[in-house]
């Protein structure tokens, strides 16, 4: 076990300089080269992994799948500008207010609808947070509840396709189900795409929405919040059958036209991603939202977003390459073999673990440094890659929750109210995480939960 220590203390080199708040891509491609050097000057590191680099970096920038992201984030970005949520969210709040948790259920159906247009969870978490929360809390519904079910809709865009991060855990995935195989004497390879977690993903997401809904409407109910019932008439409105239509049908023809297409087969992902993004160009377009300014800071956000994915891709190459020169592949290895339960037992170990990590990292970290390590081991011991992957992406939607680092929480931190207390932000959270583990528990106790729709469909 001795001949590991070079790799796990690489690893823990890596994570604390990440904690230290460093830039995420300079820190995971900086820290594994000092050590790449530091090992090669005493012996323990073949520098020739090094020349590995150059076709590691050409099949990024060649990688058809990951053209997606770019092309989603714009997607996102120009929906986001053109104020759909807005309408959508007057629309279905004067639409359900006179039912019992009325409008927290419309703040849950409208973020089901830019989660599945927009995918960005930061743009969601804010926009829902500015036009929600006082109506929330000026309806009578507890600061808890609000920011809870704010915080926690605001993360469907990560299970919800299409997501950015289904994307980029669908590419990691593939590549570790084509390891594994190959690591098992398979020189054929099976594959799996995109589309397949897109699929595998439906299922798991309507059920996280249906158990998101229940808890509002049961918590509502038996708070008997009686205040809610006296201010619908100060907050009703007239909004006609044509408003609604007009809020609503734009982006259900758009989701329809991207997933539709993927789940048909006409379309890959990245073109599924291409017709969104022109899509959405139209439609901001149509409602005479695109101006040249506009147009430059939807290009430029979308340019930020991008670069910073893929130079976080890059570097976390950078530090899986490495990381096998001193052996760290063999070492996952060994520990998973070690641990007691067999295939249960590892699974559940990295399950825990992603759970902790994402307490202090986030999705894009923990997708790109953690899954290219375990992934290869964990489907070597027959694990379907799409129940993994699922079960992977909403333990990963955690990531944005979990107290004390939990980017959602930080997003709604920054445009909620000051009566509203960071600590309440915290315990409204708590039983939206509670859920998201019960949905986690019911898909590996039920696996036909992620995989029997990609079986029928692409069957």
């Amino acid at each position: 076990m001795t001949e590991y220590y070079p790799a796990l203390l690489m690893f823990l080199v890596v994570c604390g300089s990440l904690m230290l708040g460093y830039p995420v891509a300079f820190t995971l491609a900086g820290s594994s080269l000092i050590c790449a050097l530091i090992g090669a000057s005493v012996g323990l590191f073949d520098a020739t992994f090094l020349s590995a680099m150059p076709n590691k970096l050409f099949s990024i920038m060649t990688n058809q799948t990951l053209l997606a992201v770019p092309l989603f984030v714009l997607m996102g970005v120009t929906l986001e500008r053109s104020k759909i949520s807005e309408s959508l969210l007057s629309s279905l709040g004067v639409l359900m207010q006179r039912l019992p948790a009325g409008l927290p259920i419309s703040v849950i159906l409208v973020g089901v609808l830019l989660a599945a247009s927009t995918g960005i969870v930061g743009a969601t978490v804010v926009t829902m947070g500015l036009l929600s929360m006082p109506t929330l809390l000026k309806q009578g519904y507890s600061p808890t509840l609000a920011s809870g079910t704010i915080c926690a809709t605001g993360t469907l865009g990560q299970i919800i396709p299409p997501s950015i991060a289904l994307i980029l855990l669908g590419d990691v995935i593939s590549n570790a189900y084509q390891q594994a195989q190959l690591n098992q004497g398979i020189y054929s390879p099976e594959n799996i795409s995109v589309g397949d977690l897109f699929v595998g993903a439906i299922i798991p997401g309507v059920t996280l929405v249906v158990c998101y809904i229940l808890y509002v409407f049961l918590y509502t109910l038996f708070k008997n919040n009686k205040q809610n019932t006296a201010l619908v008439a100060e907050h009703e409105s007239k909004s006609s059958l044509a408003e609604l239509l007009n809020a609503l049908l734009p982006p259900l023809v758009l989701i329809i036209l991207v997933l539709g297409s993927i789940l048909a087969g006409i379309a890959t992902t990245t073109e599924a991603a291409s017709i969104g993004a022109v899509g959405a160009l139209f439609l901001a377009a149509f409602k005479r939202l695109v101006t040249r300014k506009i147009l430059r800071e939807i290009c430029l956000e979308t340019a930020l977003i991008a670069s910073m994915v893929f130079m976080i891709l890059i570097g976390a190459a950078v530090f899986s390459l490495v990381f096998r020169g001193f052996g760290g592949d063999e070492l996952i290895h060994e520990l998973f073999q070690s641990i007691p339960g067999g295939t249960f037992g590892a699974t559940l170990a990295v399950m825990i673990a992603i759970f902790f990590l994402g307490f202090i990292l986030d999705f894009i970290e923990i997708t790109f440094i953690v899954i290219p390590l375990v992934g290869p081991a964990l489907l070597s011991m027959g694990l379907d890659p799409i129940w993994l992957g699922i079960l992977i992406a909403i333990n990963l939607q955690t990531s944005f929750l979990t107290p004390p680092f939990g980017f959602a929480l930080f997003y709604f931190r920054g445009v909620a109210p000051n009566t509203v207390s960071t600590a309440q932000i915290y315990k409204g959270v708590i039983p939206f995480i509670a859920i998201q583990i019960f949905v986690m528990i019911l898909i590996a106790i039920f696996p036909g939960m992620a995989t029997w729709l990609p079986s029928l469909i692409y069957q």
